[in-house]
């Protein structure tokens, strides 16, 4: 992947974004499509939408979701410490002993999030499962008269983790789930841009997934798209300890290219046009096979309005929800191809409806 093209990712993955917080990443965001789109806009909800080809026949709607899992603060005790609940899916285990960044009221605060020592556990507590609610967030605070000009209930935060490049062109970061997403279908309407599509294409950043795929739903109401694309991470299974696993995904590697989803949620002529146009450009993929719907951007994208001929791309990804998550570059470069060249071959006469 180009530098520019992995410093801008890395501008993107280092932002502070859980659900409902995602005003900075839609700032960058919007700023880097303002350099290739004709125009570029926000709604009420926090979408951020970059068109190109406005007016074109169909209307083809990307999304990626920019927002990532989060924490917010619920309870400040007299001592200082700050209670805090989960915003998305965590797994509360790898939470004891991080740091974390809290977008406060004058900027970001920094703490610690604390659990009991293990040698002042007793037994049977050693045995439990950790619940959020059991821990607590120390940023170093005399008291609660301390905090009350630095934290406020509902103030977001996020683990101390940021981009990083591994070896063989693996990159790790907090977050890949799914600003990547965002980030992806952005790369693809600059690819779009440069040539000639007959379709109208909207790249949307969409808000609030992690919630219950909220801003895919008000944006894809907004678009009314005839075509919806949904990029979004999906589960690498080339780690230790995969082999059930893989019986449930299926088989997915890290840098063998884009998966493309095919079950109910997926249209299955789009699904088809993505497998031809990666044979045609030699672009490697591999197949995820979703027997419902799908818990990404596309489920609510193809069920809006009177339905949508939905597809899902996803991004090969290992340990998922975690604040060290890694993907691949030159999936990333692949997916974006895939998208950009399926996206030029669909037309007014392209015809969604299976048969």
């Amino acid at each position: 992947m180009e530098k520019e093209r992995v410093e801008f990712l890395r501008r993107c993955m280092e932002t502070v974004c859980p659900s409902g917080f995602e005003e900075e990443i839609s700032r960058i965001w919007r700023k880097e499509a303002d350099r290739f789109a004709e125009r570029t806009w926000a709604d009420s909800h926090g979408n951020s939408f970059a068109v190109v080809n406005e007016g074109g026949i169909p209307r083809v709607m990307l999304a990626g979701h920019a927002d990532e899992i989060g924490l917010m603060i619920t309870y400040i005790d007299d001592h200082g410490y700050l209670s805090f609940a989960g915003i998305g899916g965590w797994d509360p285990q790898v939470l004891p002993g991080q740091r974390v960044w809290i977008q406060g009221m004058t900027g970001p605060i920094l703490g610690v999030i604390g659990r009991k020592p293990i040698h002042l556990l007793e037994e049977e507590e050693r045995k439990k499962v950790v619940k959020i609610e059991d821990l607590w967030i120390d940023i170093g605070a005399k008291d609660k008269e301390d905090v009350a000009s630095l934290v406020e209930i509902g103030d977001p935060a996020v683990l101390d983790y940021s981009f990083a490049e591994l070896r063989n062109d693996l990159v790790v970061s907090r977050g890949f789930d799914d600003r990547v997403g965002a980030f992806l279908v952005l790369e693809a309407a600059r690819l779009v841009a440069a040539m000639n599509p007959k379709a109208s294409v909207y790249a949307v950043a969409t808000v609030q997934e992690e919630v219950g795929l909220r801003g895919a739903r008000t944006s894809a109401f907004g678009i009314d798209p005839q075509v919806g694309i949904a990029v979004d991470v999906g589960f690498a299974t080339d780690t230790p300890g995969m082999d059930k696993e893989k019986k449930k995904v299926g088989e997915v590697t890290m840098g063998k290219g884009p998966i493309i989803t095919r079950g109910p949620n997926i249209n299955p002529v789009l699904f088809k046009l993505f497998v031809e146009t990666a044979k045609e450009k030699k672009i490697p993929y591999q197949i995820e096979g979703a027997p419902r719907g799908t818990g990404t951007d596309a489920n609510a994208i193809q069920l809006c309005r009177a339905g949508v001929a939905t597809g899902l791309i996803s991004v090969p990804n290992r340990y998922m929800h975690s604040p060290c998550e890694i993907v691949h570059l030159g999936d990333l470069e692949n997916i974006a191809r895939l998208i950009a060249h399926t996206v030029v071959r669909i037309d007014e006469r392209t015809d969604f409806i299976p048969s």
